[in-house]
This record gives C-alpha cells, structure tokens and sequence, in this order.
C-alpha cells in the first residue's frame, strides 16, 4: 500500500503541480475520514502520516481523569502514565488506535476525500496563477464555442471570452490560436473563472506595448483611449524623450508597428494622435484629419465648440459621428462641431459616447499623410 501511494504521489506531482505537502494533507485527511468512519464510537480521531515511508498511525484523542465516565473520550490516569510520564489529570493525549473495519465504504470515502482534496488544490493554484497576471495579455488555443462564449485553453487551465467581450469583426474557430486581455479572475462553486476580453481599450495598449519597444520602456506613453471594438480606436501617446517622436515611433517604419496591431485585432481602424495637456491642443489633434478653424472653450459646461470648413464637416463628424463621438472619449470633454458660417445655437454638444446630429454623412474623405511619414486618416492602416 504504502509503494502504491508513493507511485500515485509521483504521478500527482508531475502531472497536477501540486506540491507533496498539499498531497500529503490530502492523504492524512482521507485516511483520517475513513478511520473516523470505520469505528463504532464517537471519538476525537487525529492521523500522522510519515512523509518518507508514507505510512501512518490512527490516534484518538482523549482527556486524562480520575474516573472515567466515556470510555470512547476519556482516559484513566494510570494508563495515561503508562504512554507518556509527564501527563497529569487534565491533559488530553494521542492514544494510538487500530481501526476494526477498514473495509470497502472506508477505503471509498478516503478515495473522494483525496480525489476532492486534490481538486481543491488544483484550483487554488489556477486562482492564484492568473490573479497574478490579472491586467496581462495571454495566449492560448480556441478549443469550442459554448452557447456563445468562446472557451480557450490557456497552459493547464480553460478560460472564457463572454459574448459581450467579443468584437463583432471577428470569428474564432476551434484551433484558432487567440490572444486577450485577462479581465478577471474569480472563484466560485465550480471552480476559477478566467475571463478574457477582446474589446477592452487595454487589450490595444497591450498590444502596442508588445509591437513598441519605446512604450515597453517607458520613453513613450500611451494617456488615453477611445474604442469601438471592431471598428475604429483613437490612441492619444505623448514621449519622455525630447528627441523621440511619441506618434512616429507608435506608427513604425512604413506604419509597421501599428499594422501589426491593425491585423491583430481583424483589421480594425487605429488612429494615433498627439497627447496634449491642453483640451483645445488635443482636441485639434483628436479630430484630425479634418481643418480646426475655431476652439471655443465652456468649461463651466465642460464643452468644446468646434467651428470646421463646411466642406469638412462631415469627415470631422465621421460616418454616424463616430469620429466626434471617439474624440469627445479621448479628451473629456463633450465636443460640439458647426460649419463656417453656421450661427451659434442651443444645438446638443457631442457627448463622449453619443454621436453628432449631422446633416447627410458622406463618406470619409482621403487624408494627407502624417507628418510622421505613417499613413492615416488620422494615422489609419488598412490592411497591406
């Protein structure tokens, strides 16, 4: 019995990660559930298992009397002495026991002791795994797609992109090869939850951060984003480095770096711009491509009017004022835009989120290139 388990302790080791004084908990539990079981009687029962030879001894535990009254959780002063000397009344001591039945209930309550035991580890070093790299990007493999959730298979555990953690661009496949952002780790009844996410903004930052060895180091930093997954996402990047070009480098040589972002997330839009401190700077610079001819500024309603060429207006608001409404979230502040010669009015500003009444969108207009050398219609990279 006692090679048995030290075969089978070998075999838990390699293949769960747990570590031998976990699995040795879990043995000393089960044999100490299954002698419990097999006495008759109450009693207070306690095992010791030898780490090396995996052997073990059943004690019960007992209290030192006079005159005993239970004779399953008391025992008398004069055998008492006999086992240890130095007791006195009062004391409870390890009476070494020999279980009577050690039969086939016994023997199966100790198996799903263990069997339980090691689950409960096994989830606790998941939990504690991924906790550690809750905020990270992870890779793992699409293994089903389960009432519309994608499961994947991340090393030795399974975690799950919700539905609503998916970008409607894409499709993933069994097989497929998935990289996300760890969202959260959870415990619950049945287990770890890992759960993954392909829409957050920082999925992109993670993303970046692996492409821009600049951002990686901290001579440049990413201090905002606005997303719409599957379609369009503005970056906002300022540099530590005088002599580093937070955009240039962010958009690589030939727009290589932000390319391989593009392609990442299934050809969505990115757009780089120029952080700045002050609203009016940034909010020129978010709304690029397009001609700012005016920045009014209402900071008691926490507005920004922006006065554009009538011939622009429309790229300025984009298709269905996703330009404007990716603008406002970058900056803040709710952006409202007129044409030239329009009169100021009580129309609605941009709130970040909610999109631009405008008149008849066109569709977006080409752009010049960046002063960076990398293309955009405010940096956009289609796919080569």
């Amino acid at each position: 019995m006692d090679q048995n388990l030290k075969v089978i302790l070998q075999q838990l080791e390699a293949e769960k990660s747990i570590d031998r004084d976990t699995l040795l908990e879990a043995i000393r539990s089960a044999i100490e559930t299954a002698a419990r079981k097999s006495m008759n009687r109450v009693s207070d029962v306690t095992v010791d298992v030898d780490e090396n030879t995996l052997g073990f001894k059943v004690f019960e535990i007992r209290t030192v009397v006079e005159n005993i009254q239970d004779d399953a959780l008391e025992i008398s002063l004069e055998e008492a002495l006999q086992l240890n000397p130095a007791v006195v009344v009062g004391n409870r001591l390890k009476v070494p026991t020999e279980p009577k039945d050690f039969g086939r209930i016994a023997a199966q309550t100790a198996k799903q002791v263990i069997i339980q035991k090691i689950k409960d580890a096994e989830r606790d070093r998941i939990y504690d795994e991924f906790k550690e790299r809750e905020g990270d990007l992870v890779t793992g493999t699409v293994k089903r797609n389960h009432h519309g959730n994608i499961v994947v298979s991340v090393g030795r555990a399974e975690a799950v992109v919700p539905y609503r953690e998916q970008s409607p661009r894409e499709n993933f496949k069994p097989g497929d090869r998935i990289r996300a952002y760890l969202l959260e780790v959870e415990k619950g009844p049945r287990g770890t939850g890992v759960i993954l996410s392909r829409t957050s903004p920082e999925l992109v930052r993670g993303l970046f951060e692996q492409e821009v060895p600049e951002l990686y180091d901290g001579t440049v930093e990413i201090r905002a984003i606005s997303r719409e997954p599957g379609s369009r996402t503005k970056v906002a990047v300022a540099s530590n480095d005088a002599n580093v070009d937070a955009v240039g480098a962010c958009v690589g040589m030939k727009g290589s770096r932000v390319r391989a972002v593009v392609e990442e997330l299934s050809g969505e839009k990115i757009d780089i711009v120029r952080w700045s401190d002050n609203p009016m700077e940034l909010c020129a610079n978010a709304l690029n491509p397009a001609d700012i001819l005016n920045l009014e500024i209402d900071e008691d309603s926490g507005s920004i009017r922006v006065t554009v060429p009538q011939d622009q207006l429309s790229l300025a608001i984009g298709k269905r004022g996703q330009n404007a409404r990716l603008a406002s979230k970058l900056i803040g502040w709710n952006i409202d835009i007129h044409g030239e010669g329009e009169p100021k009015d009580d129309e609605e500003a941009v709130e970040p989120g909610v999109a631009e009444t405008a008149p008849a969108p066109t569709p977006d207009l080409p752009t010049d290139e960046s002063a960076e050398g990398g293309p955009t219609d405010d940096n956009d990279v289609d796919d080569a």
